[in-house]
């Protein structure tokens, strides 16, 4: 029987651990859901974990010069989690991605529309106000769809107007087949944490990723010509750095607002993933969570 585990949840809540120590139980592979972990050369700002005797797929898979998708995504897994059912093992598939994890387990439509090189360059200079209104002109249901952080967010922008440029020149038919997969059982679980305690873990986390060197991180990464404007400089942890390295920013200024990014996130997360009814959630400030979810996934894992 095909099965698939879920990990997943807001930052900060331990899924990378708790996803190894499952997979040494259940003889499975862990497949990073986050959007950051792709880029080689950023495992400080990303948080990258190497599991040593598990196997953990989805780190460094494009250089941070280059853009990556959740079409690419949507690809290496349907290419990876067959691979690791031939092996007999169970694919986990971890992380706080929510798209990703959407991708891999409900398919998404609009992952099959093309880029537009063309409207992209047109649109390259624009502030997020103007994209905004544009979307809003196109198809004002989609603009009203998205949240705060979105609105304000150019690249996401330039991507729903490309869609929404491809819906009204062919159609919704137009767009490919993007079926996964289905496995014949799947367990959703998530991790979550009282939001003080969630507060203090990403407060920790921060400066525990600067005392790691994230700094000289960013340096390599400007030395080998990554650009600030660049997909992977513009994510959480890293885009925090730039005022720094520009001169109009210290460094705790740029703790506090890296931290202050990272607690929204969190949020933002745990709206999203609050939406899925199948997740069963753990707090991990419950002392017996490890053991509560353990009984659970291997009870799953032995039915069938």
């Amino acid at each position: 029987m095909k099965k698939l585990l879920i990990i997943c949840g807001p930052t900060a809540t331990g899924k990378t651990s708790l996803g190894v120590a499952l997979a040494r139980k259940l003889n499975g592979e862990i497949i990073s859901a986050d959007s950051r972990q792709v880029y080689k050369g950023m495992d400080i700002g990303t948080g990258k974990e190497w599991g040593k005797d598990v196997k953990i797929w989805g780190y460094d898979l494009v250089d941070p010069k280059d853009e990556f998708s959740v079409a690419q995504f949507l690809k290496f897994t349907g290419e990876l989690i067959p691979d690791i059912y031939k092996r007999g093992k169970l694919p986990i598939l971890v992380g706080g991605t929510g798209l990703y994890i959407k991708a891999v387990t409900n398919g998404i439509p609009t992952v099959s529309v093309p880029r537009n090189e063309g409207l992209r360059k047109q649109l390259k200079n624009k502030k997020a106000s103007e994209l905004y209104e544009s979307l809003s002109n196109m198809d004002s249901l989609k603009a009203g769809s998205l949240n705060s952080s979105d609105r304000k967010n150019p690249r996401r922008l330039v991507r729903a107007i490309e869609v929404v440029q491809w819906k009204l020149s062919h159609g919704t038919e137009a767009f490919l087949d993007t079926e996964v997969e289905t496995p014949d059982s799947t367990l959703f679980i998530g991790l979550f944490a009282p939001k003080n305690a969630l507060d203090e873990r990403i407060a920790i986390r921060v400066q525990d990723r600067i005392k790691k060197g994230i700094k000289r991180e960013i340096e390599s990464l400007l030395g080998r010509e990554v650009n600030w404007d660049d997909q992977s400089m513009m994510s959480l942890g890293y885009r925090q750095w730039r005022d720094y390295f520009e001169g109009t920013m210290d460094m705790e200024e740029v703790a506090r607002e890296w931290e202050r990014e990272e607690k929204k996130y969190a949020r933002r997360q745990m709206i999203w993933f609050k939406k899925d009814k199948r997740i069963a959630w753990f707090d991990i400030t419950q002392p017996k969570y490890p053991e509560d979810v353990e009984k659970l996934a291997e009870k799953w894992y032995k039915l069938g």
